[in-house]
């Protein structure tokens, strides 16, 4: 077993955690006054109808007139009653309804239980590539997974880990974090991407890091860990019922945070 560390040796050191910024005030005006707008189209539905008017004559729909139809089709599906109100203020009330959802970071949180350690193989989840045969070759980020990724970092103390076959295989994959923008955008340090030869490599890595989350493709890992991690991510394409411990499976990471969704879960 061996472990990479460009300058510090103790793989156990907490790296920098960034807090998440406070809200802007200009933001919470912004709600008030979308909500005062919703008020005003209580108001106007309660109001009688005007005569009914002469139809013009109908124009080819441009590219802003369909996205502003399409929105408010799927305002109409939320709030039938809204018949009545022009589609300046249906989309007044969309853009309400959207601000109401929550940001990535914040499903992050909640996913992680609020857990501040997080230990990640490369391989499967972050990588495209498979096996360590394949990163002898070369290493290639998942760009679906990238923003999750960063999301953890910005939240989490996280220690990337894999098991490779040689040196070359350490450089593509640090290439390849760096060239994705982990090491710049997200905080992380190559510090705390850890590699070893061997499998029971990773387990040793993980159980004296002692995470409070843990990420990997391998059952047999997962399984043995499950006594001593707290939470831990099975990444598999097969849905696996877990009995012990409190493991949770995903086709993907990104499918786990509800970024895209998967046709067989």
């Amino acid at each position: 077993m061996k472990l990479s560390s460009s300058s510090n040796p103790s793989i156990a050191e907490g790296g920098s955690r960034t807090s998440e910024t406070q809200k802007d005030p200009r933001s919470v005006g912004a709600i008030a006054g979308l909500a005062v707008a919703i008020i005003f189209t209580c108001r106007l539905m309660r109001s009688p109808s005007p005569p009914p008017r002469r139809q013009p004559k109908r124009q080819a729909p441009t590219t802003s007139n369909t996205a502003i139809s399409t929105q408010s089709n799927i305002l109409l599906e939320v709030f039938p009653a809204s018949k009545d109100l022009s589609l300046s203020i249906r989309f007044v009330c969309l853009q309400f309804i959207s601000l109401l959802r929550p940001t990535l970071g914040q499903i992050v949180r909640q996913k992680l239980n609020e857990g501040r350690k997080v230990t990640c193989r490369l391989l499967g989840v972050v990588l495209e590539e498979s096996s360590p045969q394949e990163l002898l070759k070369q290493a290639t980020v998942a760009s679906s997974v990238l923003d999750v990724q960063l999301e953890i970092t910005k939240f989490c103390d996280i220690y990337l880990m894999e098991r490779v076959i040689d040196d070359e295989s350490e450089k593509n994959v640090l290439l390849a974090l760096e060239n994705a923008g982990i090491f710049t955008s997200g905080g992380l340090v190559k510090d705390k991407v850890l590699f070893c030869s061997t499998e029971n490599g990773r387990t040793s890595f993980v159980r004296q890091l002692e995470p409070d989350w843990h990420i990997d493709t391998n059952p047999e890992i997962v399984s043995q860990l499950a006594r001593f991690i707290k939470h831990q991510l099975h990444i598999s394409p097969v849905k696996t019922e877990w009995t012990a411990g409190k493991v949770f499976s995903s086709p993907s990471l990104e499918l786990f945070f509800g970024c895209v969704r998967h046709a067989n879960w």
